[in-house]
């Protein structure tokens, strides 16, 4: 589930390459989430293995099923988010990757991400990367600022109403999912605040 300014980067673009063909880093995007869960900032993680340890290929990293993970962050998110605006409408979109295994960490990613474009009616072209090149010239080279699981942190938000924010405030740096679950057909438009602001 990316953060908001992943999706909000996206939405400024055509096209967008995913890089795939890097050493797999901890701690990223790429297995974790934030959500606003009743006891505050919960974060989600997507448990992997490196088939190659430490020189495994982001594409070549599986997901572990030594737990049910799936079970518990769907749980996790119902919980979150049951008693959002939008919670009702939009569940059904989601609760089918919480459900269906998949072996690849960047087919449940990919997967995931066209359902969240689809959602908000974002019209994009994803590709992969063939290669890893660590200078890309010709167009907007993000992957160190987006990938970080904090990255949201470090950028600014403007406010929107959060189911546990009279008991926490207002709390930035969060998933997508946030956003949907709380703004509905307005989460566009809120992605545009952000580009802009």
């Amino acid at each position: 589930m990316p953060p908001l300014h992943y999706i909000a980067a996206i939405s400024r673009v055509s096209d967008v390459y995913i890089e795939i063909m890097e050493t797999y880093r901890k701690q990223t995007c790429r297995n974790h989430c934030s959500i606003y869960g009743p006891n505050g900032k919960q974060t989600l993680t997507i448990p992997v293995i490196k088939v190659n340890g430490n020189h495994t290929l982001t594409k070549d990293i599986r997901i572990s099923r030594h737990q049910p993970w799936q079970k518990i962050h769907w749980r996790s998110i119902k919980t979150a988010y049951n008693n959002s605006p939008f919670f009702l409408y939009y569940k059904d979109y989601f609760a089918p990757f919480y459900e269906k295994p998949y072996e690849f960490l960047i087919d449940f990613n990919f997967a995931l991400l066209e359902q969240i474009l689809s959602v908000l009616k974002i019209p994009v072209n994803l590709h992969f990367t063939e290669t890893f090149k660590k200078v890309v010239v010709g167009y907007d080279d993000l992957r160190e600022k987006l990938v970080d699981r904090n990255t949201d942190l470090f950028m600014p938000s403007a406010h929107y109403t959060q189911v546990f924010e009279p008991s926490h405030g207002f709390l930035p740096g969060l998933s997508i999912l946030d956003v949907i679950f709380n703004l509905g057909p307005e989460s566009a438009s809120y992605l545009i605040i952000l580009k802009t602001g």
